[in-house]
């Protein structure tokens, strides 16, 4: 088993997908929605069962595995292309970015460092996954993802943050469909 890489399609894994130096771009709303409407397409329709999430400003952490017929790596290959699509091409039309073009400037010249992306890099690549192989070893990553906004002290308790998982697991409503461990 290569590191860092999905070599069984349909077992849980933790995955963390980064974007391009770090940047943050995750700060304003109608970008986080865009994570959130693309998790739950994905769920409702490539297969994805996602157990936890987070959203951070710069990366997204999930606890995932993908339904039978489905392959993991495709889906969130998919979701990385049409994320990166609807929020460059957001950030190329309007002005809601104040720092669109410092932004765009980095992903352009990332793209253009790589013979295969014809304008922007948006994500890393790769989707940096750990196999999950047992059930401590879940709960162990539960907790991590849920304490991320904690420790990055965005909030005093993991519930209160809107982009997490950590609703769901105190019996809020969250807003990604998870299937509660």
């Amino acid at each position: 088993m290569r590191p860092f890489q999905v070599s069984d399609q349909n077992a849980v894994y933790f995955l963390t997908l980064t974007i391009v130096e770090w940047v943050d771009i995750f700060t304003r709303r109608e970008y986080k929605m865009e994570v959130v409407d693309s998790l739950n397409f994905c769920v409702e329709r490539k297969g994805l069962e996602i157990f936890a999430w987070c959203l951070m400003s710069n990366h997204l952490h999930l606890l995932c595995r993908s339904k039978e017929a489905f392959r993991l790596s495709d889906t969130i290959q998919d979701f990385k292309k049409f994320t990166a699509r609807k929020i460059l091409g957001s950030m190329e039309k309007e002005s809601i970015e104040s720092r669109a073009k410092w932004i765009l400037k980095i992903f352009r010249e990332r793209g253009a460092s790589q013979s295969r992306i014809s304008n922007y890099k948006f994500w890393n690549d790769g989707l940096h996954a750990v196999w999950v192989e047992s059930a401590v070893f879940f709960e162990q990553k539960l907790h991590y993802i849920h304490r991320n906004p904690v420790e990055a002290m965005v909030v005093e308790e993991p519930e209160e943050y809107l982009f997490s998982s950590a609703r769901d697991y105190s019996g809020k409503k969250g807003l990604v469909k998870v299937e509660v461990y």
